[in-house]
């Protein structure tokens, strides 16, 4: 269905440690798309891909990253109302032989993600949640106003529930009539100037079970498990340094009677409170991988100044052209985390010209 999210990519520096991480909580195998791309499955099924972060894009500043993909009727036309609407292009559209049709775009804020038509009989997401699955969507931005209306325009989803967050700051609900997919919220504060992205949900039977599995194997915790009203959740980085979250959802609570307001007030409460540690936890994981990003940047323009003065100074005892290096290309770096797609063969390509950036 047009509007729901239906594939996922990792971009990671080591694909073999990748392999075998994931699996030791979320219960994913892997399967072989060709030499270069991995699909990860949950009951033989694929939900997700895998691809190797190469050097040259490390170099640009592009640091491991998940990214959703959003199903379209037609990816042609949704390409075009994007650029329309202040988008930007990252690469394609392009066919997948016996896959489907893709694009990386950006968002006008500057959010990294794809739109997919499967060829294949893939379907989207429709909200509910399922174990081994992705189960939340989440867009930090700097405008979520107008961030919310180019996702409208372009898929269709609709605000179904808002939260104050004290100060000002809403943290905003949307998706398909009563489906939730996932919400999105502003960059404040201590998080002013970083890059937009998205952070995705993976679905696990047990969230405390989970994030154990997942630090044995050597993932860092950025927000600690936490209930919330429905389930509980927690904010991770992999190994390689990839930002995800995990969910688990709870039996639905029993219909409260009408006496019953202050618990719904309680509720309520908790939900503010819930939210808040959210917004934290991203706010941590996206100066995590900002400064990341920073530094190596820094490093590589510290590099080419010492590398210039160097030639410079040794070209006159030797009666040669001084040599200098090229500057390092850390505009990528500025822009955050790239765009990937289903097709590994041309990830190169993709990469190049993607942004870094994730989050939490």
């Amino acid at each position: 269905m047009h509007g729901q999210f239906i594939w996922y990519e990792l971009t990671t520096p080591d694909v073999d440690a990748a392999k075998k991480f994931y699996p030791r909580f979320t219960g994913w195998g892997t399967q072989a798309f060709d030499n270069d791309y991995t699909l990860w499955t949950t009951g033989g099924v694929p939900v997700a891909g895998l691809f190797r972060l190469r050097d040259e894009m490390r170099q640009q500043g592009i640091p491991p990253n998940w990214m959703p993909y959003v199903e379209s009727d037609n990816v042609d036309e949704t390409v075009a109302k994007a650029v329309s609407l202040g988008g930007r292009i990252v690469h394609g559209p392009e066919d997948i032989p016996g896959a489907g049709r893709i694009a990386v775009l950006q968002d006008p804020q500057g959010a990294a993600f794809g739109v997919y038509k499967s060829t294949s009989g893939m379907s989207g997401w429709d909200g509910t949640a399922s174990v081994g699955r992705f189960s939340w969507h989440e867009l930090m931005t700097t405008d979520r106003v107008a961030a919310f209306a180019f996702y409208r325009a372009l898929f269709g989803w609709e605000i179904n529930g808002e939260m104050d967050m004290g100060g000002g700051e809403m943290y905003s609900m949307y998706g398909h009539g009563k489906k939730m997919y996932g919400g999105m919220f502003n960059a404040t504060g201590d998080m002013a100037g970083m890059h937009p992205f998205w952070l995705v949900y993976i679905h696990v039977k047990d969230v405390g079970k989970a994030v154990a599995a997942a630090t044995k194997a050597g993932a860092t915790v950025h927000r600690p498990q936490m209930d919330i009203p429905g389930g509980s959740i927690a904010i991770l980085g992999d190994p390689q340094g990839a930002g995800f979250a995990l969910h688990h959802a709870t039996a639905p609570v029993p219909a409260a009677k009408p006496a019953a307001k202050p618990a719904a007030k309680k509720v309520a409460t908790g939900a503010k409170r819930a939210a808040k540690k959210v917004v934290k936890a991203a706010k941590k994981l996206a100066k995590k991988v900002t400064k990341k990003v920073a530094t190596a940047a820094k490093k590589v323009k510290t590099a080419t100044k010492r590398g210039t003065k160097a030639a410079a100074k040794k070209a006159p005892r030797k009666g040669a052209k001084s040599a200098t290096r090229p500057k390092a290309k850390v505009k990528a770096a500025r822009k955050g985390a790239s765009g990937a797609r289903p097709n590994a063969r041309k990830k190169t390509k993709t990469a190049r010209k993607s942004a870094a950036g994730r989050r939490r």
